[in-house]
């Protein structure tokens, strides 16, 4: 394991960047430790899991103040800066949850605060599911589930219904056909106008995202590992989802339009302990759009 200390990206908080051998490839990690003695439950950390499309970076605008506890933000295994040697072909839900928990481990962290975005919200319900008596919350923002999975089982069948994340699946997979060359060409597109058109669904409001919030999301895209995630979801059970024990709060934007709200009644129907919001004025990217609102709802998941 290595460790580098560097500052995030606004300068205001120092953040440990670890890199950790995982079953899936080596997985970086960045640590921004609590108020030290004021914490109350040393060991627990709050733990931001991104999305198929993005990295840590997804998560700095719902970052604001000291925290209370560790924040641990990871790059997936196929992500952001944990791309080399990534073993794509043994992409799971139950493989990623396992590298998230041995990674915590590692670091030595005995219970969790669980956010994730779309798929990394998908995970995080799948480790309430699997350590229940180590997760202590899960926040879901606009996680990517049932109709998801449905699509990525059957993409053709549900174009019509889900045109969004069909139409931004068989890009990836005709992307990532192309191999090594994958990369570069994403990095070339990622300065043009066509990342913010291809990228447009993800918003309520497209014109009031900023072009360098669109060039980071172009340039954190993984079609290779897009592939491999949508791979995993398509066969994923979700009567495990029963075990779940801790509070959960369960988000979607009102204008998302890869987290339809039958996707939240049926999480509903399976966690009835659920709470389930609806962001006005949101599409996919709560944490970007109204990080404001997401942080309060947050902060009062996490309250006594």
């Amino acid at each position: 394991m290595s460790v580098q200390h560097e500052p995030d990206r606004n300068g205001a908080a120092t953040l440990r960047r670890h890199v950790l051998p995982t079953e899936l490839g080596s997985c970086t990690v960045r640590v921004q430790h609590g108020t030290g003695s004021r914490c109350p439950a040393p060991g627990t950390a709050d733990v931001y899991l991104h999305g198929a499309a993005g990295s840590w970076t997804s998560f700095p605008p719902i970052l604001s103040g000291p925290p209370a506890h560790d924040r641990v933000l990871i790059d997936l295994p196929g992500w952001g800066e944990s791309t080399k040697g990534a073993r794509l072909e043994h992409f799971s839900i139950e493989a990623m949850a396992q590298v998230v928990t041995d990674v915590l481990n590692s670091l030595g962290y005995r219970r969790w605060n669980l956010v994730g975005h779309s798929m990394g919200g998908f995970l995080a319900l799948h480790i309430a599911a699997a350590w229940p008596d180590r997760t202590a919350s899960v926040a879901t923002i606009s996680a990517t589930t049932f109709g998801v999975s449905e699509a990525a089982r059957r993409p053709l069948h549900s174009l019509a219904s889900f045109p969004a994340f069909v139409g931004m699946l068989l890009l990836m997979r005709s992307v990532a056909a192309l191999g090594p060359a994958a990369p570069a060409l994403v990095r070339a597109v990622g300065s043009t106008p066509v990342t913010g058109l291809v990228l447009s669904p993800f918003f309520a409001d497209p014109a009031t995202i900023s072009a360098g919030v669109i060039r980071g999301l172009g340039d954190d895209a993984r079609p290779a590992s897009f592939s491999a995630a949508a791979r995993a979801a398509a066969h994923y059970d979700f009567g495990q989802w029963r075990g779940i024990r801790c509070p959960v709060l369960a988000t979607r934007g009102d204008s998302d339009v890869f987290t339809p709200p039958s996707d939240l009644n049926r999480l509903a129907e399976i966690v009835p302990h659920a709470q389930l919001v609806t962001i006005p004025g949101c599409g996919h990217f709560a944490n970007i759009e109204r990080p404001e609102y997401l942080q309060r709802l947050l902060d009062d998941l996490r309250s006594p």
